[in-house]
């Protein structure tokens, strides 16, 4: 079997090229926009190539491609409609042709569990679970409008959803929580009883499940991925600042007061034209603030149970995070 993954210079893509160098009776072609990464095996082709652009039938050349895993993605809370569109709506359409081009007969998209979220909480979430007509971010919105690409694809696919995606490697999740917990920038952000819970899913049990969907003809249609063990957010956040010896929050912030600021922050970011991430956002308060917990029986009976823990996931980032440390 011959696979294309893109976004191979990425934290998830990276990893599942990392994980099934070497496999038996498997290929690996990696494609990424950034020039290829050192931590890649030396026996895995890269293509360094931007999604932006038209994807050249060469890349099938000598024996053409089995599966494509598209998870390349402009994955932040901040950006303009037009970036997120032309990284995650342009480059998948332009994935799309290129396997109808040089037919291959699956694709497995990574969308993005965001693409359910509404300003509230939500419990139990299921791949049944309404999603839009309002998104709560220009992320969420493109993930889902490359959805509606690959369903109206005529070949094979699998579209799968995971939560919170954390261990080591990780770009977006964690590590602006602990620039900001070593800055002593990050308050508590408070709520009413009960506080609020939510899914993750450990990197090793996503490239897993990744792989089954792309090797077994049977897995198609909508997966969402978790761990399957919701966790109290704050508390499972300062658990880790304390492993780490970082200081704990101690300046407290309402849910609204917090939420009230960020949006503050955000209009005056884009009435000034200022491009960088702001040092709050409305999505980063919503991910402390809000329970978004989700009900993962398709994904189990299809693709298996989680083989890696909360708690082992946690213990092998935080060796990760000395390391990087050291």
């Amino acid at each position: 079997m011959r696979m294309l993954v893109t976004g191979a210079s990425g934290f998830v893509g990276g990893a599942f090229v990392r994980r099934y160098s070497g496999q038996d009776g498997l290929e690996l072609i990696g494609l990424g926009r950034r020039a290829r990464p050192a931590s890649l095996p030396p026996d895995v082709r890269y293509v360094q190539h931007n999604l932006r652009e038209a994807m050249p039938a060469a890349i099938a050349s000598a024996g053409g491609i089995d599966v494509v895993v598209h998870a390349a993605a402009k994955a932040s809370p901040w950006g303009s409609l037009a970036e997120f569109r032309a990284d995650n709506v342009k480059a998948t359409q332009n994935v799309i042709e290129f396997c109808q081009a040089v037919g291959v007969p699956k694709l497995v998209y990574i969308s993005s569990s965001s693409v359910y979220y509404t300003n509230r909480d939500q419990f139990d979430l299921t791949e049944e679970s309404p999603i839009g007509p309002e998104f709560i971010n220009h992320y969420a919105r493109t993930k889902f409008e490359g959805e509606m690409l690959v369903r109206q694809w005529t070949g094979r696919s699998a579209i799968l959803r995971p939560r919170a995606v954390f261990g080591p490697g990780d770009t977006v999740l964690f590590p602006r929580m602990l620039t900001a917990a070593r800055q002593g920038k990050l308050p508590l952000i408070t709520r009413p009883d009960p506080q609020a819970r939510g899914d993750l899913i450990y990197i090793d049990n996503l490239i897993e499940y990744i792989y089954t969907a792309a090797v077994q003809p049977g897995i198609e249609g909508d997966y969402n991925l978790t761990n399957n063990e919701s966790v109290p957010i704050i508390a499972f956040v300062c658990a880790i600042f304390e492993r780490l010896g970082l200081p704990l929050p101690t300046r407290r912030v309402s849910y609204r007061q917090a939420l009230w600021a960020a949006s503050l922050i955000e209009g005056v970011y884009r009435t000034l034209g200022i491009q960088s991430e702001p040092p709050v956002t409305r999505f980063g308060v919503q991910v402390f603030g809000l329970s978004k917990t989700f009900l993962v029986d398709k994904a189990i009976r299809d693709l298996g149970p989680p083989r890696v823990s909360i708690a082992d996931g946690v213990a092998a980032f935080l060796e990760w995070q000395r390391r990087q440390g050291e």
